[in-house]
């Protein structure tokens, strides 16, 4: 799916949000949560190509894979919490939705943890 497909299915689903809101709140935000999805959904096939196109350049640079799935791990975590907690704030829970956010970034900081060992070990095997 393109950008002009993903862009009409939003304006379509908003039409039907905006007109619906006051009548039925609920179906209202069930299309707006199931839009939201679909687009996620639609976008897996692009995400896999990115992912794939990275591990190969870093397979052609002879970068650690071990490093690069950290890196790819963490991009997942930002772009799915972020993702959340936007379907979150939506439904008006605000609240929820940093708590959403504050995970993300606790998951990303633990994840990260081995690459800033290795940075720390590289720079003090340079200074000594």
């Amino acid at each position: 799916m393109d950008i002009l497909q993903i862009v009409g299915l939003a304006l379509i689903a908003t039409f039907l949000v905006l007109t619906l809101k006051w009548q039925s709140p609920t179906i209202a935000f069930l299309i707006s949560m199931l839009t939201g999805v679909l687009i996620f959904a639609f976008l897996l096939s692009p995400i896999k190509l990115i992912f794939a196109e990275i591990e190969k350049l870093a397979g052609a640079a002879n970068v650690d894979l071990k490093f690069l799935g950290t890196i790819l791990k963490i991009i997942a975590i930002a772009y799915i919490a972020e993702f959340a907690a936007q379907i979150v704030r939506d439904s008006g829970e605000a609240g929820l939705a940093a708590k959403i956010e504050f995970a993300g970034k606790i998951f990303i900081l633990v994840l990260a943890i081995p690459i800033v060992k290795v940075v720390i070990d590289t720079i003090m095997r340079v200074l000594s």
